[in-house]
């Protein structure tokens, strides 16, 4: 057993005041506590992490996902030095992938897939005759005010497609053969129970939006029983044009995963633990 003491935030969601203007600013708020890490039953998921080119490549991209600028950065400057020290420790790390074929030549995808066969199975028995609801003409019209006003905008749809039909691993996060591949839940839980994984830490893109939602993302995992947690400087948002200069949507996100899911840590904390570092106090009150 390899065990490592890492500082971590929580948010303590009490005690709202009723006598308060607002009760709610009566919260405990964020805390700092130690959290132990047995790393034979942790892993490190990195989850979408692309390729996405540049500006110039597909800027109808660019003018919708606002965050790949961000996402980029993460990537060039902060995951090269957490990949290598999670390997350095015999942290697992598992690739969560999406959006395109880049990943399925490659043998922690086969490996994964072969794994994952009866998972795969019993989920879609789970899900056998449900199928989906056949559209209303009046459903049809909604997607079509929907698709003209929301989403990436008609007039991106071109470059939004030609950006997934080429995305790819970076180089900074490509994974090694001996790592597994999961594009969905059921590769992923199947690879938990393979190596008796119950808490994914997750770096990758974005907290409020695929790590969430998506296939192998922290929702589904956390209906298993896996505790899910994620790293704050390896990582960034969905914004909106209100939130984007604060990265309020960041901020969010990374409440909800505290709250709901397990732990927000900082990157040079977990660093120095991988590392074998002693970890001191920050003497913050709030992450980041």
């Amino acid at each position: 057993m390899t065990t490592v003491r890492v500082p971590a935030w929580l948010y303590r969601q009490f005690d709202a005041d009723p006598a308060r203007d607002v009760p709610a600013e009566a919260f405990g708020g964020w805390t700092r506590v130690d959290a132990e890490l047995d790393l034979d039953h942790v892993a490190l998921v990195v989850m979408h992490a692309w390729d996405a080119g540049t500006p110039e490549d597909f800027p109808g991209w660019y003018r919708h996902v606002e965050y790949l600028p961000r996402a980029n950065r993460i990537v060039k400057e902060v995951f090269p030095g957490l990949l290598a020290a999670a390997r350095s420790a015999s942290l697992r790390v598992i690739h969560v992938v999406g959006g395109g074929e880049y990943y399925k030549h490659l043998p922690g995808y086969h490996a994964t897939r072969r794994l994952a066969r009866w998972q795969q199975f019993v989920e879609n028995l789970g899900h056998a005759g449900l199928g989906r609801l056949r559209k209303s003409a009046s459903r049809r019209v909604l997607d079509e005010i929907r698709a003209a006003n929301a989403g990436g905008g008609p007039h991106n749809q071109a470059d939004i497609k030609k950006g997934f039909e080429r995305v790819d691993f970076p180089p900074e996060a490509r994974p090694l053969d001996t790592e597994a591949i999961a594009e969905n839940t059921p590769q992923l839980l199947a690879t938990c129970k393979k190596h008796v994984i119950d808490h994914l830490v997750y770096a990758g893109f974005a907290i409020n939006w695929c790590l969430l939602l998506s296939p192998g993302g922290m929702a589904d995992m956390a209906r298993h029983g896996v505790m899910c947690s994620a790293i704050r400087q390896a990582t960034t948002a969905v914004e909106t044009k209100e939130t984007a200069r604060g990265e309020l949507g960041k901020e969010n996100a990374l409440w909800r995963v505290a709250l709901a899911f397990g732990f927000i840590f900082d990157l040079d904390d977990l660093l120095r633990a991988l590392q074998g570092r002693t970890v001191h106090p920050t003497g913050r009150t709030s992450p980041g």
